[in-house]
């Protein structure tokens, strides 16, 4: 970790490197370090912030994953993968499935779509599927798996002084009756709106 910090700092000229991304990364490494071992240093969380120690200690991680898909050839790889496995029919629930499994691993709250966006939407142009509901069917799926990961309850977690264990059986529970729903009425509409071809300047 502190290889890849200085490699930073190397490469972006000293204090160009102090982004908000390379501060967390220096406390996290930091905190691993002066505790030396992983179980210690997550003791210690849940000892500092018991309401919300998990997710926080997850969302470091998150970011790097999706790191390492949007700027490694695995996006590439991705890409021609997501055209090739999909027909016109299946398009609108691969790309529902595609968003709610991609979401459980990086949960960005639509963030990751600036980087899926070029290849789901060319698979919607080469399969004629109405652009606007393709991101549409993109972003509900998507939230599907904030119920799973559920980082907008740090707020309500901090003032009811609950864990995320404490929620996730209530939240499981809505994810299980909403899913079938949530995938089924973006297959509908997706057959039911008719394909606009997008206009170039």
């Amino acid at each position: 970790m502190f290889a890849y910090l200085i490699q930073q700092f190397i490469e972006k000229g000293g204090l160009a490197a102090l982004d908000l991304n390379n501060f967390n990364f220096t406390f996290l490494a930091f905190g691993l370090l002066l505790h030396w071992r992983p179980r210690s240093f997550l003791r210690a969380v849940s000892r500092s912030v018991p309401a919300t120690a998990g997710v926080l200690i997850q969302f470091p991680f998150y970011g790097g994953i999706f790191g390492m898909i949007s700027k490694t050839p695995v996006a590439n790889h991705l890409a021609s993968l997501f055209v090739h496995v999909t027909t016109k029919d299946t398009f609108p629930i691969v790309v529902a499935f595609y968003s709610g499994i991609l979401g459980m691993f990086v949960p960005s709250g639509g963030g990751k779509w600036v980087i899926e966006a070029p290849y789901v939407m060319a698979a919607a142009n080469a399969w004629h599927v109405h652009l606007g509901w393709t991101v549409q069917i993109y972003n509900a799926a998507e939230a599907l798996p904030n119920l799973i990961n559920p980082f907008w309850m740090l707020p309500l977690m901090g003032i009811l002084n609950v864990k995320a264990r404490d929620l996730a059986g209530y939240s499981i529970l809505q994810l299980l009756f909403h899913a079938p729903i949530v995938l089924l009425l973006c297959w509908l509409f997706a057959r039911t709106l008719p394909y606009i071809p997008p206009v170039f300047p």
